[in-house]
């Protein structure tokens, strides 16, 4: 799976966001904002395709948590980019 190239990280007023640049019907009554872990995700994984593996992995080398935090955490932030419609086809 991958990023869409067309969703772009936004500091505005001391939080992170998501805008989609690249769809002009977008529905912006819908805010997209990010913790500092999922943005950190969100900057490691942006222009190259990756496994859930792959986003288990970098909560592991870089939090304190659990295997079963990290499978759960992982899988729910992918979960989210889908619902988003942030994942490219």
């Amino acid at each position: 799976m991958k990023i869409d190239k067309k969703f772009k990280l936004r500091e505005i007023a001391g939080e992170t966001i998501i805008v989609n640049q690249g769809d002009m019907g977008a529905d912006l009554t819908k805010i997209i904002s990010l913790n500092s872990t999922s943005r950190f995700l969100y900057e490691q994984l942006s222009n190259k395709d990756f496994t859930l593996e792959d986003v288990e992995k970098l909560l592991k080398d870089n939090y304190e948590v659990d295997d079963e935090t990290v499978r759960k955490d992982a899988a729910d932030w992918i979960e989210q980019l889908k619902k988003c419609k942030i994942l490219a086809e």
